[in-house]
């Protein structure tokens, strides 16, 4: 797959569009018709999407998505895609019209085919819709195609439930969804070795930033190290009995595993949320605890 970070013009596609965070199984169809598509027409197909979403450049907020960028081109890449444009949303692009943004298209594409999920919208104010690509699509005799909306357990998938759901620790939901297990991943930093005076040594990754926040608590996950995978116990908050400045921190026990491993990446894999972060009277209570948590997970 070749990923163009700018506006170089291909022609013939079957263009798949939307910004696909997450990538789940709603997704997964929208991509794989235009994928379908351009095989059974001789052709390329296309992923038409951004760096980050139009809405954090709209609503001047910083953006929180399901996977990180690069998993996602990842995922997309897997699907079989030929191209994938990844543009950087703009005033221009911001102001266009639904009228103009379909015509930006043609140009940059030369669509003979066009995908997208039953809820895309375009344009200015989000004016542009589905209704309005099948007119103009009819018009350009370009093959239009609204894939409907893919359901479980009589729930629409979308991202904005899978963020939901992420909020609720719902992770059964969010793998039904997406067909994968919520993770975070990142480089294992030094820590203040609190964990490791209370007994149970413990792995320090970084939340990112631009990664959907789970609700503070503690967490049966298993972690990947070097295509391994180990089951682990994961605190996600402030740690309100030891820590004294209140910054969240996103700390990590690997069960039966005793091996130094700063500055590897890690893969935090999270399947069930066992409790809230609670403030303990002392260290005992805290350490008691934490047995009964690891024994928990230990089971799972």
């Amino acid at each position: 797959m070749e990923i163009l970070y700018n506006l170089e013009k291909k022609t013939n596609l079957s263009i798949a569009l939307g910004f696909f965070d997450g990538i789940h199984k709603g997704h997964k169809k929208v991509i794989e018709n235009a994928v379908q598509f351009a095989k059974q027409n001789n052709t390329k197909s296309a992923v038409i999407s951004f760096v980050d979403h139009p809405s954090s450049f709209i609503l001047k907020r910083n953006p929180e998505y399901i996977i990180p960028l690069k998993d996602k081109i990842e995922k997309i890449q897997n699907l079989d895609v030929d191209y994938l444009y990844l543009l950087n949303f703009d005033n221009n692009l911001a102001n266009m019209s639904k009228e103009n943004y379909f015509n930006f298209l043609l140009k940059l594409t030369n669509p003979i085919a066009i995908t997208t999920g039953f809820n895309h919208f375009f344009g200015k104010d989000k004016k542009g819709d589905t209704k309005f690509l099948e007119t103009e699509c009819k018009k350009n005799n370009i093959k239009y195609t609204k894939i409907l909306p893919v359901k479980v357990d009589n729930k629409i998938i979308s991202s904005t439930t899978i963020r939901q759901s992420l909020m609720n620790a719902d992770f059964g939901t969010v793998k039904n969804m997406t067909n994968y297990d919520f993770y975070i991943k990142g480089e294992i930093i030094k820590g203040n070795q609190i964990g490791t005076k209370l007994g149970y040594k413990t792995i320090n990754i970084k939340y990112p930033d631009n990664i959907i926040k789970l609700p503070y608590g503690v967490y049966c996950t298993k972690t990947k190290i070097d295509n391994k995978i180990y089951n682990s116990i994961t605190n996600w908050g402030v740690k309100p009995t030891i820590n004294n400045n209140n910054s969240p921190i996103m700390e990590t026990h690997i069960l039966n595993f005793n091996k130094e491993i700063y500055g590897q990446t890690a893969k935090i894999i999270f399947f069930k949320k066992i409790r809230d972060e609670k403030k303990f009277d002392t260290l005992e209570d805290l350490k008691t605890q934490i047995k009964k948590d690891i024994e928990l997970c230990n089971n799972f």
